[in-house]
């Protein structure tokens, strides 16, 4: 099975499918400022899809949610009214590292926290070895050395060893429950990176994909109203 993911993941990467888009993106006005999206599940071999939207046809997207795979609903609410929209719907995939699994000490991000060096966070560019680097549609391409180093009781640095070629780049993802989500994004390149945690991830998993992506769907749009 794992191997057979693999190839689908690499499929989707070297971009095979170009012409046969993700299908199914629909976009309905709710009201006069609310949009529900949704499409259906994802095929076997894709780690997410990450749903998009401009408000020029053509013009550059900006990112609403990387999203499970599982997910197949977003509603994008409160809308700038009389505004045409544009979404899209873009398949990743790429090898993860080994887990790291984290428990932090009690301790809420208050005034004192926030005033605290928060140097470390910063996302570091290492070279990688060209000699070890594969590319992201193979398992060798995986991130190694994956460490989580706890800074303070909400903040945790990541490192790893960058061994792919052609990433667009790494997604650190947790699970405290249930499925891992993506809680930050990364350039390609990046070895290192911080993370300010939630209330409620005091106790997760966490781990970090290389990644790429497939091709888009087709674009859903809708023009906004304005209710009388």
């Amino acid at each position: 099975m794992r191997k057979t993911l693999f190839l689908l993941s690499a499929l989707l990467l070297a971009g095979c499918s170009a012409e046969a888009p993700e299908p199914g993106l629909r976009a309905t006005l709710i009201g006069s400022d609310d949009v529900v999206l949704d499409w259906p599940p994802a095929e076997p071999g894709v780690a997410g899809r990450v749903l998009e939207f401009a408000t020029e046809a053509g013009g550059e997207y900006t990112v609403l949610q990387f999203m499970p795979p599982g997910q197949t609903q977003y509603t994008h609410p409160d809308l700038i009214p009389h505004t045409h929209f544009h979404y899209r719907l873009r398949p990743f995939a790429g090898p993860v590292s080994t887990t790291a699994e984290i428990v932090l000490p009690p301790g809420e991000f208050d005034e004192a926290a926030q005033a605290l060096n928060h140097d470390w966070a910063v996302p570091l560019v290492t070279a990688g070895d060209p000699a070890n680097q594969h590319p992201v549609g193979s398992a060798e391409a995986a991130p190694t050395e994956f460490r989580a180093i706890v800074e303070h009781a909400n903040g945790i640095r990541f490192t790893w060893t960058d061994n792919a070629t052609d990433e667009a780049g790494y997604l650190l993802e947790l699970r405290t429950t249930g499925e891992y989500r993506v809680a930050a994004v990364f350039e390609p390149d990046v070895t290192s990176a911080g993370l300010i945690t939630l209330p409620e991830e005091k106790a997760a998993t966490y781990r970090v994909r290389a990644f790429g992506y497939g091709p888009p769907s087709t674009v859903a749009d809708v023009r906004t109203g304005q209710e009388d």
